[in-house]
C-alpha cells in the first residue's frame, strides 16, 4: 500500500497530500487484496478522500496489483470498535455508489431545480420517459450527486444497478479483452435495470470503445432498462460518432448552471450541520460570496478551514483569520477593471439587458443594477464622478453622487445586498 500511496503523491498537489492523504491511515487487518480499509479521523475527510481520491487510489493499486479493490473510509468508534454508521458509509461493492450522495442531501437552488426533478421521475419510473437521460455542466456543480441518488434510490428498491465512470469503464473493457472474457463484460453491462455513466465526455475520440458501448446502449433500451449519463459538455460537442450523439439526445437533456449566491449559503450551511462545524453567518456569507461556484472547492475550502481552527485552537473565528486561511482559494483582485466589464457581471446577475443599464428605464430591477453598477465602478475603477455622469449620460456629477448615497445607505440596513456585492466584486475578479 506504501507504494500506492507514493505514487498518488506525485499526482496530487502537495497541500491536498498533507491536508487529506496523510490524515487518514491504512487498516491492515480489515483490508484485503480485493477490498481496502481506511480510517479517517472525522467524516469531513472521509467523505472529501472518499469523492475525490478513493478512485484514484483503487486505479493505482489495480495498475500494481492487477485487482481493482472496493476502496473503505471508516471512522472508529471511541473505543475502538467499528461504528456500524460509518460501516453504512463505505461505498458499495457492486455499484461503486456513495451513499451519502441522495436526493435527501442535495441543496436545491434555481440553478440544478430542473435537472433535480428529472432525476427523481427517473428514479421512480424507469425507463417510462427520459431514456436516456443526459445532465451536463461544468464540473463540481452536483452531476455526480445527482446520479447517486438516482442509483441509491434504486437500490432500496432491490434494483441492479451499475454506477460507474467513463475510465471505468473502459478500463474494464480492456481487462475483458485481454482476458479474452467480453461474454462477462456484456452480460454485466447489459444485465442491469440501469446504468449510470459519469463523464461519458472521456470516451471522446476511442471509436473502439464507441462501438461497444452503442451495442450497450442499444441492447439496454429495447430491454427497457434507464440509462443516465453525465458529461461536462452537450453532446452536440463531444468529439463521439454521430449515430451514439443521435442515440444521446433522443432521451432529455438538462443542463446544471453555477449556484446562485443564495445556494452556495444553503450548501455551506447543510455541509457545517452535517459535520458540526459551527460558523457565524457573516463567515458563511463571506466564504459563499468569495469562493468560487465549484461545490467540491467549497467542500475542499470547509475541511482546511476545519482543520486550521482544530490545529489553531483559535478562540474566535473571524473574517481577517478566514481571509488568511484561505487566501489561496480566493481570487486576487483583477487589474484595469472596466466600466463594460463590471455591466456585464451585473446584467447577468440581475437578467437583463446590459444596454437596459445604460438607458433611462425607470423599472425597479433596472434601477438598482444601474446604480450598484455606479457603484462598483466608484470603488473598483479610477473613473471620477464627472466622468461616470458622462458615460451614463447624466446630468452631472451629483446624479452619481445620488446613486452611491443611496447604496451606501441601503448597505447599513440591508445585509443581502452587502451578499449580492461581494459576490459581484468576486465574479468581476
Amino acid at each position: 500500500m506504501h507504494s500506492v500511496l507514493l505514487q498518488l503523491k506525485k499526482e496530487i498537489s502537495p497541500f491536498e497530500f498533507e491536508s487529506y492523504i496523510n490524515q487518514i491511515q491504512f487498516n491492515e487487518k480489515y483490508s484485503r487484496t480485493d477490498r481496502l480499509v481506511f480510517n479517517a479521523p472525522n467524516i469531513f475527510i472521509a467523505r472529501f478522500v472518499k469523492t475525490k481520491f478513493a478512485e484514484k487510489i483503487a486505479h493505482l493499486y489495480e495498475v500494481q496489483n492487477g485487482i481493482k479493490p472496493e476502496i473503505i473510509i471508516e471512522i472508529p468508534s471511541q473505543d475502538g470498535k467499528k461504528d456500524k454508521k460509518n460501516l453504512q458509509r463505505k461505498i458499495n461493492a457492486s455499484t461503486n455508489l456513495n451513499p451519502s450522495f441522495t436526493f435527501e442531501s442535495f441543496i436545491v437552488g434555481n440553478s440544478n431545480t430542473f435537472a433535480f426533478n428529472v432525476a427523481k421521475a427517473v428514479a421512480n419510473n424507469q425507463s417510462s420517459s427520459y431514456n436516456p437521460l443526459v445532465i451536463y455542466g461544468n464540473t463540481g456543480l452536483g452531476k455526480t450527486h445527482l446520479l447517486n441518488a438516482i442509483g441509491n434510490a434504486n437500490i432500496q428498491m432491490g434494483k441492479n444497478v451499475i454506477y460507474t465512470t467513463s475510465e471505468q469503464f473502459l478500463n474494464d473493457y480492456l481487462l475483458n479483452i485481454r482476458n479474452n472474457s467480453m461474454d462477462r463484460f456484456r452480460a454485466k453491462y447489459r444485465a442491469c435495470d440501469y446504468l449510470l455513466i459519469d463523464d461519458i465526455q472521456f470516451l471522446s475520440g476511442k471509436n473502439q470503445i464507441q462501438e461497444e458501448f452503442f451495442h450497450t446502449f442499444n441492447e439496454l433500451k429495447e430491454n427497457n432498462k434507464q440509462i443516465v449519463l453525465t458529461s461536462d459538455r452537450p453532446p452536440k460537442d463531444i468529439n463521439i460518432e454521430d449515430r451514439l450523439k443521435t442515440r444521446f439526445t433522443s432521451g432529455l437533456l438538462t443542463d446544471i448552471q453555477p449556484p446562485e449566491l443564495e445556494t452556495k449559503i444553503n450548501i455551506i450551511h447543510a455541509k457545517c450541520e452535517l459535520d458540526g462545524i459551527y460558523l457565524d453567518n457573516s463567515i458563511i456569507h463571506f466564504i459563499a460570496a468569495n469562493i468560487n461556484d465549484n461545490i467540491r472547492e467549497i467542500e475542499g475550502v470547509l475541511v482546511k478551514l476545519n482543520f486550521s481552527i482544530n490545529v489553531t485552537n483559535v478562540q474566535e473565528i473571524t473574517i481577517d483569520f478566514v481571509k488568511d486561511i484561505l487566501k489561496e482559494y480566493i481570487k486576487e483582485s483583477k487589474e484595469n477593471v472596466t466600466i463594460d466589464e463590471i455591466i456585464k457581471v451585473v446584467s447577468r446577475y440581475y437578467n437583463i439587458k446590459p444596454s437596459d443599464i445604460k438607458s433611462k428605464s425607470r423599472h425597479k430591477n433596472i434601477v438598482t443594477a444601474r446604480k450598484i453598477v455606479i457603484y462598483l465602478a466608484r470603488k473598483l475603477t479610477p473613473n471620477s464622478m464627472p466622468t461616470l455622469a458622462s458615460y451614463f449620460s447624466m446630468k452631472d456629477h451629483s446624479t452619481v453622487s445620488k446613486a452611491m448615497k443611496s447604496i451606501e445607505e441601503e448597505l447599513d440596513k440591508n445585509q443581502n445586498l452587502k451578499i449580492v456585492i461581494e459576490e459581484l466584486k468576486n465574479k468581476i475578479k
